[in-house]
């Protein structure tokens, strides 16, 4: 009770200290945010993808039968480049007409391609590029060696079937049933593959949807900001002497402490909130309130972990200017770390494995997949532990730190 008592008082105190100071504070306020602004258009400028014209390329198919006409339509409704490359099915005259123009390149089957396929004979694909488009025809031919070499594999599961085909007593239509059968599948297979390891690709959000991320990372920033500015507001020249004074009324250090930490919190977290409500409307998500609870809890307590690790650096090292700079290497490192500076993926592999262990990299992380991957659920208990151990960590500073004052 009465460390509630005592708690209370300086809260009370804290606040009329910012009532004093009332005129500078809409400077301190505005300053990260101007400055954060900046960085963050700054930041999406880069990241930001061009508009690019895709790569056009033609598809002849001269010998027009059932197994062409099959890896034709499979190219053309899904190239290997996504929109990079634009693939479309035409007939030999308008490829040479547009070869010049609009085709960067134009791919050719060649008569008795099916034939040559199934009798074991070396099966070809010509491709003609454009002389004005040399790179673009030379990315062409690197797809066009991808899709020969899954023909090449399934050529020799078809001449195996064909061979024991032939031995049994059923009619050449049947066997050549079979054998398209046997190309399909194969050819579904070898494109199924390559779908399964899409589905696995990893997502950069800074260069996916730029300004949903460097938004999101620029509110993150200012709530740190924030922090660490209310923090050291209430932080004063006098503070040692002034916690020796209040140890004669029985008031200890980690009270003092605790009054600035939920002071700080709870100004922040009204400033925070009015500026994700900004960010959400600019944006134009739609959050429920559920969601709207996920991202208050995960803000808070990365909050209250990075306030409460600025107080044990205040107990560890008294000298303000010590401390001062010890907490801004601390803040800086925190945003680094989250990645809302620099994106994570960036980072090298034995720098991502660690950052699992970093609340402030935790915390930016769920945030990422509420707001922008649309998650419907976030993973507390890393976070929470690591508050209930920075917690334990500041008690027992501040036991230490009183037993060795004189």
């Amino acid at each position: 009770m009465t460390f509630i008592k005592h708690t209370l008082l300086f809260i009370r105190s804290n606040l009329k200290t910012l009532q004093r100071k009332w005129f500078s504070l809409p400077l301190l306020l505005l300053f990260p945010i101007i400055l954060i602004s900046l960085v963050t258009v700054v930041a999406i400028s880069i990241f930001m993808p061009e508009d690019t014209e895709p790569i056009h390329v033609g598809l002849v198919d001269l010998d027009q039968s059932k197994e062409t006409q099959t890896v034709v339509g499979l190219i053309e409704e899904s190239s290997q480049l996504g929109s990079v490359i634009h693939i479309e099915e035409m007939t030999k005259t308008q490829a040479e007409k547009q070869i010049s123009t609009q085709l960067s390149a134009f791919v050719t089957f060649p008569e008795g391609f099916t034939k040559s396929l199934y009798n074991g004979n070396s099966v070809t694909l010509h491709i003609t590029g454009n002389p004005g488009k040399q790179t673009e025809s030379y990315l062409v031919k690197e797809v066009l060696d991808s899709i020969a070499r899954h023909i090449r594999a399934s050529q020799a599961n078809i001449l195996t079937v064909n061979v024991y085909a032939k031995q049994l007593s059923i009619d050449n239509e049947t066997r050549q049933d079979i054998l398209l059968q046997q190309f399909n599948d194969f050819l579904i297979y070898a494109v199924g593959k390559d779908k399964m390891m899409d589905e696995k690709q990893i997502t950069n959000q800074a260069s996916t949807s730029p300004v949903q991320y460097y938004g999101l990372a620029g509110w993150f920033m200012m709530v740190t900001i924030w922090l660490f500015i209310f923090y050291s507001f209430f932080t004063t020249e006098a503070q040692a002497r002034m916690q020796n004074r209040m140890r004669l009324y029985g008031v200890t250090i980690r009270q003092q402490l605790t009054a600035k930490i939920v002071t700080a919190f709870v100004l922040t977290c009204i400033l925070a909130g009015m500026a994700i409500y900004t960010y959400v409307t600019l944006m134009d998500m739609a959050l429920y309130g559920e969601d709207y609870g996920r991202i208050t809890v995960i803000t808070g307590l990365y909050s209250f972990t990075y306030l409460v690790i600025l107080a044990i650096l205040e107990t560890i090292i008294t000298g303000q200017k010590g401390r001062l700079l010890a907490q801004s290497m601390f803040t800086l490192i925190v945003l680094l770390a989250s990645g809302a500076i620099i994106p994570t993926l960036y980072f090298p592999l034995y720098v991502q494995d660690l950052l699992p262990y970093v609340f402030a990299s935790e915390a930016f992380h769920w945030l990422q997949e509420i707001l922008l991957e649309n998650r419907l659920y976030a993973d507390y208990i890393p976070m929470a532990l690591i508050l209930m151990a920075v917690l334990l960590l500041l008690i027992g500073t501040t036991v230490w730190k009183e037993r060795t004052i004189p």
